[in-house]
């Protein structure tokens, strides 16, 4: 009876991945509009009566599909970037490394995902309400995430948590513009070269660190 009934859990959980994989692979491909529970339903191959049963609401869905992506996404960058940042002593290069592997994850599905959901937030009360808490988690998450990446040097340093904030919300900014601009290199942004800039003056100017 036990294994039976994990059994079921399992299949359960499995299909709830599978409909939250669906759903953001529509919300990149379709975009807000485009990503109704049918086409969520037709992707992930399921049930209308499935589906509802794990997610009653469509924007409930998108959201909880955002914040699944989430999850496993800021997990694999952040091995992803100690991986590639190993044996690289903290100082100068390795903080130009670190603002590169930060502005490639403003070009991962999970941004444009979370950039379709904000965007039909603006006249959606409803989902509005739904993203605020998990929006503070996300960037709780990628400060978490950002704060083991840069080094113990950094981090104390008095002028990180400007930094920190002014790159999070200057990347964000300057990654929009590649929704129509698709043909453009992010590798080659000069924000890039701005950004290390400005990261040299305030880490490095006085010396301490």
């Amino acid at each position: 009876m036990v294994t039976e009934t994990r059994t079921r859990q399992d299949r359960a959980a499995s299909t709830r991945t599978l409909i939250l994989d669906s759903a953001v692979e529509c919300l990149v491909e379709l975009g807000y509009a485009g990503a109704s529970t049918l086409a969520i339903q037709a992707k992930a191959g399921v049930s209308r009566g499935r589906l509802l049963h794990h997610f009653p609401s469509r924007d409930e869905l998108l959201v909880a599909a955002t914040q699944h992506l989430t999850a496993t996404r800021l997990a694999q960058i952040e091995d992803q970037v100690a991986e590639q940042l190993a044996g690289e002593p903290e100082g100068p290069r390795r903080v130009e490394r670190c603002i590169e592997l930060l502005w490639t994850t403003f070009h991962e599905p999970v941004f444009w995902a979370a950039v379709e959901l904000w965007t039909a937030a603006r006249t959606n009360e409803a989902l509005a309400a739904a993203l605020r808490p998990e929006e503070r988690a996300l960037r709780d998450a990628i400060r978490r995430v950002g704060d083991r990446i840069w080094g113990p040097a950094v981090c104390t340093h008095p002028n990180y948590p400007e930094l920190r904030e002014l790159l999070f919300t200057s990347m964000r900014g300057a990654a929009l513009p590649y929704t129509f601009e698709r043909r453009r290199q992010p590798s080659n942004d000069p924000h890039v070269a701005l950004w290390k800039s400005l990261a040299h003056r305030l880490l490095f100017a006085d010396g301490q660190c």
